[in-house]
């Protein structure tokens, strides 16, 4: 089977940009199989797939926050880590609208809008870590701390 190409979207430039070191990986998409499907078709620990997910707070401010793919974010604990009233997962239309990206290939990486970026800590005890490249169907493996050097993000504990 031959290779697909690599897509090179924002989040690919912006890697390139900053030096970052990673690989790429394609897989087949299923509309929504999440990290399940990502981890299965690229035989990975899906706690190793990290989602990018695209909240609001109570003023309709949006935010990224990155967890394991086999894990959920505790809103309420998410609300009282960043100070704010309440959290919750935006709307798809405007998680597209912020990021940049369609739902099912969302980066932290290049998106749209600037937004603050938080971060499941224990993602950063993984040696390698899988997240979209901003594509469906595409991800990139990297070492964590690169995440962390490139995004800057605020590392919290809000995982269930």
């Amino acid at each position: 089977m031959a290779r697909k190409k690599t897509p090179v979207t924002p989040a690919i430039r912006v890697l390139r940009s900053a030096g970052v070191k990673f690989s790429d990986h394609n897989y087949r998409y299923e509309e929504g199989g999440g990290t399940r499907v990502s981890a299965r078709e690229l035989a990975v620990d899906e706690h190793a797939v990290i989602k990018t997910l695209i909240m609001e707070n109570e003023n309709d401010a949006a935010l990224i926050v990155l967890m394991h793919g086999d894990r959920e974010v505790s809103t309420k604990a998410l609300a009282r880590a960043i100070g704010a009233k309440m959290v919750r997962p935006c709307a798809p239309a405007r998680a597209d609208a912020n990021s940049g990206y369609q739902v099912g290939g969302t980066s932290p990486f290049g998106t749209r809008k600037a937004m603050p970026v938080y971060c499941e800590n224990s993602i950063l005890e993984l040696p390698l870590i899988y997240i979209n490249a901003g594509a469906r169907g595409y991800l990139v493996s990297l070492d964590p701390k690169e995440l962390v050097r490139v995004l800057k993000p605020t590392l919290v504990s809000v995982q269930r």
